[in-house]
């Protein structure tokens, strides 16, 4: 029998994330997957700017920006009726490199640290892999598939398969259901996925193209919608030699001739796959069934609008690793666990939501599709600009949705009265220190990240020079055995944008509190922040 702190199920992105955040903390885990290794798929392609926050934190930030789109690059959108023609709808954004430089030069909290980074998953699986299998404490077993498993109130016991057929027992004190939409580990225990499950099937491909990026006459860009009535788009992937197409037709043996037609020039090209996908947005009731935990797919599926699938699944992982952390070390009261489901659960909803909201803005504007449209007639001319008017109208800013969360409710947050009048569900971010928020970035004077000087543990933000004054802050989270250290930083930036002198920060850089001068009962505090409240 073999035995490990976590098993987790599932070597896609979410997986290896837990896998190697537990192991940076210190906590021996077991990742298995039935695959014999990452696929050849690209699924996801975008990491939105809190994911790379979170790679930033697990020091592999350089490394996925070094194997994904060039930086330079720009990552607009266009709305078209083929590669030739011109487009009805161009959507510009900046390149990694442009964000950057905007980010520099910002220093009021309304920017994340890191933008976002085009990777493909075919790309940034087996980086992820490489990095969980050179982390220490952490097994990685491809070929691996979990069978069937018992739980009690102390214990997982876990049956596995190897690709050789032999069969393993493993037993664990917590286990992570990572395994997608079809997830074994959901199913087993008895959780359901609730929501609309039968939205759209469409086909995707992947075809290999050596010089048809840079032979696109139109502009370069990441996505081209096409406008027709099969609900057509082509994505560059991160090495632009790569590209998938996603359309509604009624064979393999169609795609092929969609990519040629959207194409229009003539182009040399390779198809590498052909495969079915269905739309879904659905959450599931729960996300935790005694000592088993989902995160990722398994817990929540959303339409790719928005880029919000993967990406909410880190914010998953990341959640779900300090808190197994924390009671595996012996510091987290019982609160700790469950809070992950009241955190994490309310922001899936959201997250499905605001890709539903996405999704419908940009169902809007492929009604107004017309036959006439791609003619050279008034006809035509007339319908592109009724379908390019609604398309200009969908140009949301994610930012709110990705950064902009908050953990209201949470029995590990110290809640301000008066409530809350802020709309969370907005696009738009604003900054906020408040309990239950996103620590927002910052720039200190001697230009380094504030986010870059805060530990795995607890932090209390203080002024300069009046550290000796939270001893008794510093006594407490000692006599829990949680890791904690005063920061004290000298900016005024800093004060201004948090708005208070005191600030309490979790290890996933979280607001637990905040003051002006600790609150008289600081053993509450702690209790409450380590998850001992109850």
């Amino acid at each position: 029998m073999r035995e490990t702190q976590v098993l987790i199920v599932g070597g896609g992105p979410v997986g290896l994330m837990l896998a190697i955040d537990l192991g940076q903390r210190g906590i021996e885990c077991m990742l298995v997957d039935k695959r014999d290794a990452p696929a050849f798929l690209p699924k996801m392609e975008r990491c939105n700017p809190r994911t790379m926050e979170f790679f930033r934190r697990l020091g592999i930030a350089d490394r996925i920006r070094d194997a994904g789109y060039p930086s330079h690059l720009p990552m607009d959108v266009f709305i078209v009726t083929s590669l030739e023609d011109p487009p009805l709808a161009h959507h510009p954004y900046p390149s990694v490199d442009e964000l950057r430089k905007r980010t520099a030069a910002t220093n009021d909290g309304s920017l994340p640290l890191e933008p976002y980074q085009l990777v493909s998953q075919y790309t940034l699986e087996p980086l992820l892999k490489s990095v969980a299998e050179e982390t220490p404490g952490v097994t990685v077993r491809f070929g691996t598939e979990l069978i069937s498993f018992e739980q009690d109130a102390e214990q997982v016991i876990a049956h596995v398969v190897h690709g050789d057929g032999s069969m393993e027992i493993v037993r664990t004190s917590y286990m992570a259901g990572c395994d997608g939409g079809s997830s074994t580990v959901r199913r087993q225990s008895g959780i359901v996925l609730e929501g609309e499950s039968n939205i759209l099937e469409l086909r995707q491909a992947l075809f290999r193209s050596e010089d048809l990026y840079e032979r696109i006459p139109i502009g370069k860009g990441r996505h081209y919608h096409v406008a027709d009535d099969r609900s057509t788009f082509l994505i560059v992937q991160d090495d632009c030699r790569h590209f998938t197409l996603h359309s509604v037709v009624d064979s393999d043996e169609a795609m092929p001739r969609m990519f040629q037609k959207i194409v229009g020039m003539p182009i040399a090209f390779e198809t590498l796959y052909v495969g079915k996908w269905t739309q879904r947005l659905m959450l599931a009731d729960r996300y935790q069934a005694g000592r088993v935990l989902l995160a990722g797919d398994s817990a929540h599926l959303v339409v790719p609008t928005g880029g919000l699938g993967m990406n909410t699944g880190a914010a998953d992982a990341i959640d779900l690793s300090w808190k197994l952390a924390g009671t595996l070390a012996g510091w987290g009261g019982p609160d700790l666990i469950r809070s992950y489901e009241l955190e994490r659960r309310p922001v899936g909803a959201r997250n499905v939501d605001a890709s539903r909201r996405k999704s419908t803005a940009r169902r809007a504007w492929r009604a107004a599709y017309e036959p006439s449209i791609a003619e050279d007639s008034p006809e035509g001319e007339a319908a592109r600009r009724r379908l390019a008017k609604l398309a200009n109208r969908e140009r949301f800013k994610m930012v709110g949705i990705e950064l902009g969360y908050r953990y209201a409710g949470s029995p590990l947050i110290c809640e301000e009265p008066g409530g809350d009048d802020a709309d969370w569900d907005n696009f738009s971010y604003v900054p906020t220190s408040r309990p239950g928020a996103r620590l927002p970035h910052i720039w200190l004077d001697d230009g380094s990240a504030l986010h870059d000087h805060l530990g795995n543990g607890y932090t209390l933000l203080t002024p300069a020079g009046s550290g000796e004054k939270s001893h008794v802050l510093a006594r407490e989270f000692e006599r829990r055995g949680a890791p904690f250290e005063i920061l004290e930083i000298d900016s005024e930036v800093a004060w201004r944008v948090y708005e208070t002198d005191l600030l309490l920060v979790r290890p996933d850089l979280h607001v637990v509190w905040r003051g002006d001068s600790l609150p008289a009962d600081v053993k509450r505090l702690v209790a409450t922040a380590t998850g001992h409240r109850t």
